[in-house]
């Protein structure tokens, strides 16, 4: 992937505008220079998902295209594959069990689990016989489930084994509308009888397939512009948003995608292997497998327990690993405990080294050139961590820091690059450049099917026409969704003049590069009339070693901040021990004297970073259990559910202005 040498990854197409007659100023419109001469046309047997995975099913049907890792003795064994021909006969199979069942073109059809094989079968069998796939969050609790198959009128399902007791629980009141229940493996004799009660015919997945394999049916290929997927947004507030995605739209982001990849000499080849771990029910994780099907190239599942990943890495040995921010904070916690541990000479030389390859780096050296001595001495024990084969990792869902972006791109012998996208947006919108140092801190640059341009926010005082320019970031091209599903008033409030708005606040230079800096909705006022932007606090407020996240909080009705801190537990313990305190993390996290210290780190953050008065933390909530999916706290993609943080830690939050009205009724006193 030794990229072309050019430092011009983008084109102006339109100049910013002043704000007028009510409008507000938008910034100059930037497009990726694969388009300087418009948006390329998909090849005429390419325009569909299923063309996508059609033509890769004949030209590579031998290839290894789906592993997983069975169970024995409670213990996932090493990896099995399934080629590109066992796959594409289980579609058919599949989408003819389906037909049998009178499932009609244009159909939704529900797919609730884990990421595996029989997912993807399920999803390309809605492809190959033109019905919509909706997937279902595996990380959705029954509340969402429920209000998705009934919103979305699901016919069908298919369904992991664990979740089929959600899918026939009292509480999911619109079970009784699917004609039936298709089992990931097989369900229990007492599952099929409450099935049969509520009027749900149950399969085995074996027996399903049998049902096609006895009745087989033509494929009925989708055209161009009909709906191929109906992806629920985890939403970090009210009910999930239906987002429609065209099989265009999915063909033109595998076309863009090969047009990028084609600008280096590293071509990705059928030997390349991902290690899929995100949901397939995210957008990231979808098409990053769709570009794999189009290559010919291999997909292992992980085995189910995100704590082992390690363990499915070494398994696996992938080429490309895909993951959130948090995954890579987590390998880079790993590493830095690891260098710890070395003796005092050999820290001094990894350091050394470090430094010596990142500034080459920044010199212009390609990664791989930059300092082969250091990846030989040091380097290549952090790449055999990591499985001994990854050729490039790709961070997603929300900006990484620079520091942990520049040591993953030092240390891990791959190529590191961040991106930006939505659901809404087919994913990546925005894409950085391998080995250009330039980009580290960004989102990169249009990809190639879309443009990007920013749009005031007055009352966050972001303005598209300043010096820095900045704005909410808007988003036009083909790789952008149709609309929600049953919500035209949402739509046109989310399409404005063709633009999508994503309430992403962004940073862009003078030639396209963006950064995202802060979210539009997640501001409020306090009360003395102060606007607080409280994701940008967050990652202020992240950095203190004792801090292993945040939730800022406030409101018009407070003049004041408050936050609940997840500790860090390895830190917070060794700061308990060096101040002679002992007991379990748990107890630790009940100390005055743990609160007092964080609000002094917070107090010194605030202060080093500038912030203004009224953006001090003024009391804290400790918790030592991190923000979860389980208390429905955070969605799959780690973002805060901030009303469910507020239902939950409500009578926490009240004690603490409580406490502090009285301090301040005391001060007042003397």
């Amino acid at each position: 992937m030794e990229a072309n040498p050019k430092n011009t990854f983008t084109i102006k197409v339109e100049d910013g505008k002043p704000g007028k007659d009510g409008r507000l100023a938008v910034g100059p419109v930037f497009r990726s220079v694969l388009a300087k001469d418009g948006f390329p046309q998909l090849e005429p047997d390419m325009k569909t998902s299923w063309d996508v995975f059609r033509v890769a099913a004949v030209k590579y049907a031998d290839n290894r295209m789906l592993g997983w890792r069975p169970f024995k003795d409670g213990v996932p064994g090493p990896y099995l594959w399934k080629s590109y021909k066992e796959i594409y006969d289980e579609v058919l199979q599949a989408g003819s069990a389906l037909q049998k069942l009178g499932v009609q073109p244009g159909s939704r059809v529900g797919i609730y689990g884990a990421n595996c094989p029989q997912w993807i079968v399920a999803m390309q069998a809605c492809n190959g016989y033109s019905l919509v796939c909706v997937p279902l969050y595996d990380t959705l609790g029954a509340g969402a489930v429920d209000y998705i198959i009934d919103h979305a009128e699901i016919d069908v399902v298919f369904i992991q084994d664990k979740k089929i007791k959600e899918i026939l629980s009292p509480n999911c009141k619109s079970a009784k509308r699917l004609k039936a229940l298709v089992a990931f493996t097989s369900a229990t004799t007492e599952q099929n009888k409450e099935a049969d009660q509520i009027g749900i015919k149950m399969y085995a997945w074996d027996d399903f397939l049998k049902v096609g394999k006895d009745n087989p049916r033509q494929p009925c290929p989708p055209q161009a512009s009909d709906i191929c997927t109906v992806m629920y947004t985890s939403g970090t507030s009210g009910q999930p948003k239906g987002v429609m995605l065209t099989h265009e739209s999915h063909a033109m982001y595998v076309k863009g995608v090969d047009l990028f990849m084609d600008q280096f000499d590293d071509k990705m080849t059928t030997d390349d292997v991902f290690l899929s771990f995100l949901p397939l029910a995210h957008i990231l994780d979808r098409m990053i497998e769709e570009y794999f099907f189009h290559k010919g190239a291999s997909i292992g599942y992980y085995h189910g327990d995100l704590n082992a990943l390690r363990d499915d890495i070494v398994e696996l040995k992938p080429t490309l690993l895909v993951g959130v921010p948090r995954v890579y904070e987590r390998i880079y916690e790993g590493i830095l405990k690891a260098i710890a541990e070395l003796r005092p000479l050999r820290r001094v030389i990894f350091n050394a080294l470090y430094n010596r390859k990142l500034a080459s780096m920044k010199a212009g050296y390609s990664h791989k050139t930059a300092s082969p001595f250091a990846d030989m001495l040091a380097f290549r024990k952090v790449k055999a961590r990591l499985g001994g084969r990854l050729r490039l990792l790709i961070s997603g869902g929300a900006p990484l820091s620079n520091e942990i972006e520049e040591f993953m791109r030092v240390t891990t012998c791959a190529y590191f690059i961040q991106g930006y996208g939505l659901t809404e947006t087919l994913g990546p919108s925005t894409v950085c450049y391998i080995d250009d140092m330039a980009l580290v801190g960004s989102a990169g640059v249009p990809a190639t099917y879309t443009e990007i341009r920013l749009e005031e926010v007055p009352e966050m005082g972001y303005n598209p026409l300043g010096v820095p320019s900045r704005g909410e970031i808007c988003i036009r091209g083909k790789s952008l969704f149709a609309g929600y599903y049953k919500s035209p008033e949402l739509t046109n409030e989310a399409i404005v003049d063709g633009w999508f708005h994503t309430g992403d606040i962004g940073e862009m230079t003078p030639d396209g590069i963006l950064k995202v800096i802060d979210r539009k909705k997640n501001i409020f006022k306090l009360s003395q009339g102060e606007y607080v932007a409280v994701e940008y606090l967050e990652k202020v407020y992240g950095f203190p070693p004792l801090v292993e996240d945040i939730w800022v909080y406030g409101d018009s009705f407070r003049s004041s901040l408050v936050a609940v801190v997840n500790p860090h537990q390895e830190n917070t313990m060794k700061w308990a021990e060096s101040n002679g305190y002992k007991g379990s993390f748990d107890e630790i996290c009940k100390l005055e004297g743990l609160k007092e210290y964080i609000l002094k780190e917070l107090a010194a953050v605030a202060q080093k970073n500038k912030l203004r008065g009224f953006e001090y933390i003024k009391g804290v909530v400790l918790d030592p259990v991190p923000f979860d999916i389980e208390r429905d706290l955070v969605t799959a993609t780690m973002k805060k559910k901030r009303k469910n943080m507020l239902n939950y830690y409500q009578s926490e939050i009240d004690t603490i202005y409580k406490k502090l009205e009285a301090q301040k009724s005391a001060a007042r006193a003397k």
